[in-house]
């Protein structure tokens, strides 16, 4: 069933367990911009180039992404509640280091141990919520979805009203969050059935010899780069009060959110899911490029509008992924995230060197192309996607009766 026909009171009617996982989820989506709107404070407050505050993302993502090999491997083995509690553990200490810092070097580096934990909660909250959800399937796959979509959103917002009286509020306030969600998770989710198979560290690169696989994650990794340019160099360009860039994110969450679960679903159904990827990477082009030599209104207005673009393309690479090979979707899942969660961490450090080489402009141009690459690798692989695509309404790949997102 299509989880957009899910009805309200399926997704409302939930075990407490759901709602202290999704909960939880909003917030760990949210650390993902949180730091958005107080970047060039926290470049102004520890007295760091706008290159070396963006190391916040790199080393974020770059152990994400590593740590996508060894999500598995721990949940197969301890149960998925233990690994969302390990995760959360992380999470909360880290968080709260990281706004005790008193160098760069010291934010960069427990940024990255916040990443950690966090590879290790989302890869395993959407596998919790569905085990754990009642009205079937498609109904914890909204809830989760719209966990996503409100943790990106509201984001960059928490760290706008706390950043506006210090850069490090933003930090404690995640930490106090994600603290009160680990004891609602340890109160109310019960144990999760271990999985019958343990899953081997290096079964999401065996899983990469697929064809179809490796040409979506491809693909994803050139996006990705183009992504997280506009999230992690963007409030440099912007130069606005932490409200303000905060509010420019806030909308572009929105749009993100809803693109993300209402709109993509509905084109993939009419025009195929490679057709929409396509043009809508194409799309993201044009915008990042107006974006970078625009002036500054239409700097706000194309960061905005890039949300939707991003919202339609989150949701049909994870169909991509997720469909496209003959693995098991958490393994295909792994290998797709650790290839480009990769591009996410090189963005934020090359964009802000590309702009010392040359101009502020020329970041831009530089994710206009990787958008089109990442078309023209759907493009010239298409028939290895078509399996999955078929050029029909998208569907939710199930495992055991699980169904598992690549997000």
């Amino acid at each position: 069933m299509d989880p957009l026909d899910a009805g309200a009171g399926g997704i409302l009617r939930q075990p407490k367990a759901v709602w202290a996982t999704a909960g939880a989820s909003v917030v760990a989506f949210m650390g993902i911009g949180l730091v958005d709107p107080i970047l060039p404070s926290i470049a102004q407050g520890l007295h760091a180039t706008p290159s070396q505050v963006s190391l916040l993302f790199t080393s974020y993502f770059l152990i994400t992404a590593v740590a996508m090999l060894l999500t598995g491997f721990v949940s197969s083995r301890i149960g998925g509640k233990k690994t969302l509690l390990l995760g959360l553990a992380f999470v909360v200490v880290f968080a709260g280091l990281a706004g005790t810092s008193g160098t760069v070097g010291q934010l960069v580096g427990f940024r990255a141990g916040w990443g950690l934990g966090n590879a290790l909660f989302v890869s395993t909250a959407l596998a919790v919520i569905v085990g754990a959800a009642a009205g079937g399937s498609a109904a914890a796959i909204l809830l989760y979805e719209s966990a996503l979509g409100l943790g990106m959103a509201c984001g960059p917002l928490l760290g706008a009203v706390l950043g506006n009286v210090s850069w490090r509020y933003p930090f404690f306030g995640t930490a106090t969050l994600m603290a009160i969600g680990f004891l609602c998770i340890t109160a109310f989710l019960k144990e999760q059935p271990k999985p019958a198979r343990k899953t081997s560290i290096l079964d999401p690169l065996k899983a990469l010899g697929h064809g179809g696989l490796a040409s979506a994650a491809i693909s994803a990794f050139f996006y990705n780069y183009t992504f997280f340019t506009v999230l992690a160099f963007t409030p440099f360009v912007l130069n606005m009060t932490p409200y303000r860039s905060g509010a420019v994110f806030f909308a572009w969450g929105v749009l993100l959110a809803v693109f993300s679960v209402l709109v993509a679903p509905r084109m993939q159904k009419r025009f195929g899911s490679l057709k929409v990827l396509g043009g809508s990477l194409v799309l993201l082009a044009a915008d990042v490029l107006v974006l970078g030599y625009g002036d500054h209104t239409a700097a706000i207005v194309c960061t905005i509008l890039s949300g939707a673009f991003i919202g339609v393309n989150n949701t049909v690479y994870t169909e991509l992924a997720l469909g496209v090979s003959d693995a098991p979707r958490p393994v295909a899942s792994a290998g797709y995230n650790f290839v480009r969660w990769f591009a996410a961490a090189a963005a934020p450090y090359f964009a802000p060197k590309i702009e010392e080489w040359t101009d502020i402009h020329v970041p831009f141009a530089v994710a206009a192309v990787t958008a089109l690459l990442g078309a023209v690798v759907v493009g010239v692989r298409r028939r290895a996607l078509t399996h999955e695509a078929e050029e029909l309404a998208p569907r939710h790949a199930t495992e055991d009766g699980v169904t598992v997102f690549a997000d």
